[in-house]
């Protein structure tokens, strides 16, 4: 099982040219994350695109390049890139180059994002958002998969036996789908034998076996190999030397950043009393001491057999120091006592 972080980069928003001084400290401590994972044996370096003031991380592997050139063996993925409010020759241009500076270390996780500053931005109808997708997603396997490229589509130009460089060091880049819920998105997957991650954002982890069920047997159904499935899980994480210090300081920042987006989106407001619960055992937050994690993580695999976990770090108020000791803690006692855990369990 492999064992990574994720974060979008979540920012004070600078609103200047010339005194970015909030997103250049928030690079640069995201370079530190990536570096502190490769010394302590993490496996993958994830990043968020998001086209908001609130958040730093619009280029993914733009910064997934410069981690490259200060790490050695980590990983490094999107998570993710907005795949229908992108054009699909670029991602894979992006990503192969990645590729190559990363010594083979790239892979792309697409999906339709959670926000939708994208679409406007970049000149796309949100009428189209699955259709989108779908075709995109269409192209860039096709790109993945071809030097040479024959393709037609309805909301981009075809391409007519044309070449997309470069290519990748590997033999094809790893093309993961994320999903939040939806499972039309989880059959996709599933049936074209591609990797999974689902961020269990809220709500009992319990219900998503719901999800991942259907995404084995759409794959089962198609005629592919459900042993050699990849699955991810993502959820927000947070540990400190206590349970009681973890979830103190980890609520005021996830109560300020979940209550933005709920007043945006029309949800009610984020108690204290609905916080804990989340943390809970059953819930989906991963916070609490190491002991804490692992219990829930060892717990978590029973239910999803998956085959990755992406830790997503929420930064914001926390001081740059705790979180690079919350990762410390996650990579130098949780990772190996989660493995030895469902090394056991699945011994047993």
């Amino acid at each position: 099982m492999e064992f990574g972080i994720s974060t979008f980069g979540e920012i004070v928003p600078d609103r200047v040219s010339g005194k970015a001084l909030n997103a250049h400290k928030k690079v640069q401590d995201l370079l530190q994350y990536a570096q502190l994972g490769d010394e302590i044996g993490l496996d993958v370096f994830a990043l968020g695109e998001h086209h908001r003031a609130d958040y730093v991380v619009s280029a993914p592997e733009i910064i997934l390049a410069a981690a490259a050139s200060i790490t050695k063996k980590i990983k490094f993925i999107s998570a993710v890139t907005v795949l229908s409010s992108a054009d699909p020759v670029r991602v894979f241009q992006n990503f192969a180059t990645l590729d190559l500076i990363s010594n083979g270390r790239a892979e792309i996780m697409a999906g339709r994002g959670s926000f939708i500053e994208s679409f406007p931005l970049f000149g796309y109808n949100l009428n189209d958002y699955d259709e989108l997708f779908i075709e995109k997603l269409d192209l860039l396997l096709n790109i993945n998969q071809h030097e040479i490229v024959n393709w037609k589509g309805t909301h981009r130009a075809s391409i007519n036996n044309l070449g997309v460089y470069p290519r990748p060091l590997q033999q094809q880049l790893p093309v993961w789908i994320a999903v939040g819920g939806t499972p039309a998105s989880v059959v996709r997957a599933g049936s074209l034998n591609l990797p999974l991650t689902i961020a269990i954002l809220g709500g009992n982890p319990v219900y998503f076996t719901q999800l991942t069920d259907l995404y084995r047997n759409a794959a089962k159904r198609s005629g592919h190999d459900v042993n050699q499935l990849q699955l991810c899980i993502n959820e927000h994480t947070y540990i400190a030397d206590s349970s009681g210090q973890a979830r103190d300081e980890f609520w005021v920042i996830y109560s300020k950043v979940m209550n933005k987006i709920g007043k945006e989106r029309g949800w009610s407001e984020m108690t204290r009393d609905h916080f804990e619960a989340l943390c809970e055992a059953d819930g989906p937050l991963v916070v609490g001491s190491a002991k804490d994690v692992i219990e829930k993580l060892i717990y978590q695999h029973t239910l999803f057999n998956n085959t990755r976990f992406l830790a997503q770090i929420i930064s914001g108020d926390i001081p740059h120091e705790k979180m690079m000791h919350s990762i410390e803690l996650f990579g130098k006692e949780v990772v190996p006592a989660v493995k030895e855990g469902i090394r056991l369990t699945m011994t047993a």
